[in-house]
């Protein structure tokens, strides 16, 4: 089977090529890709080549298919999954596959380790070791995109689960924002913060009574409030505000003014700068978590951080890197 794809083989070297795939092994699929989404984490990947923690040291000689949120349909199944899937289905894939024995280890993910699978790609050989961790996604919905999009929207969710809070002296993390708690996204109004406000809003489990979303650009910030309106908020219990920090003197004391000075209990981040990151830090309230959503292409990144409240305060910090 011929298939075209963008292959990367090091630093800015993308390579839109067309190569022979093998026949497949007993327990690998053959796959047709019909959409893959974009994402900036593709664009750090091939600006960082094999620098990037999820990209193989020997990609220049063993290019990797670029994409790592797509969907499409399955052509030809290995007889080890014969019982479970079908020339014919749709699907969906979670890159995120925890595989201690894939390409790089546990950090292993199709769109940036892998050889035969990716995105960008009219044919793909899914590994078996995708479907071992059950993460081929079967699909039967319209279309094709909104399966792909399944995968930020994964991202976005694993981050609130991430978070964690706790109760001085027991020493038992519990995972999960505050139920009822205030929570602030920091440059929040594009893509990711958007799917992060849309899930706040639309949960059922637990929701803020708070939420500010901010940026520094008002018509971004326009666009947000059309989409995601602070009637609807108001209806689901939150009370959701949106703040163009650009304009505020100083916005620490600003968010915390919003906050009733008491600062926030979940705070995201969602652009890799270090003074939003340090903004972040300064508002959280008592066992306030930062969660450090947005992946920097710089593996030197920092940010100065209070540990004088790590100690005294109870605050802290996650990352959080694909879904489940």
């Amino acid at each position: 089977m011929k298939t075209t794809a963008v292959r990367l083989y090091g630093k800015k070297d993308l390579r839109l090529e067309s190569f022979e795939l093998p026949d497949i092994k007993d327990d690998e699929i053959l796959a047709k890709v019909v959409c893959d989404s974009l994402c900036m984490s593709s664009y750090k990947a091939a600006t960082q080549g094999s620098d990037h923690k999820r990209i193989p040291n020997e990609v220049d000689k063993n290019p990797i298919i670029i994409g790592h949120e797509f969907a499409g349909e399955l052509m030809k199944v290995g007889s080890k999954w014969a019982d479970q899937f079908k020339a014919g289905d749709k699907f969906s894939i979670q890159p995120a596959l925890n595989y201690e024995k894939g390409p790089v280890g546990i950090l292993s993910a199709p769109g940036y380790s892998y050889t035969q699978i990716g995105g960008d790609a009219t044919y793909v050989i899914i590994p078996g070791e995708v479907m071992e961790q059950d993460c081929l996604l079967p699909y039967k919905g319209a279309g094709f995109y909104p399966a792909s999009l399944s995968e930020p929207l994964s991202c976005v969710i694993g981050a609130m689960h991430a978070n964690y809070h706790t109760t001085p002296g027991s020493y038992v993390h519990k995972m999960e924002i505050v139920d009822k708690g205030k929570m602030a996204i920091l440059a929040g109004v594009g893509p990711m913060g958007l799917a992060a406000v849309n899930y706040v809003l639309h949960r059922d489990d637990r929701r803020p009574s708070l939420l500010v979303v901010t940026d520094v650009d008002q018509a971004r910030l326009d666009r947000a409030a059309s989409l995601y309106t602070t009637e609807f908020a108001a209806s689901r219990g939150i009370e959701l505000i949106y703040l163009n920090t650009a304009g505020l003197a100083d916005p620490v004391a600003g968010l915390k003014e919003l906050s009733g000075g008491e600062g926030y209990n979940d705070v995201f981040v969602f652009a890799p700068v270090r003074p939003v990151v340090e903004q972040a830090d300064a508002i959280l309230a008592f066992d306030g978590c930062l969660n450090f959503f947005a992946g920097p292409s710089d593996p030197k990144f920092s940010a100065m951080f209070n540990f004088y409240n790590v100690h005294y305060a109870y605050t802290h910090v996650v990352g959080t890197s694909g879904g489940n």
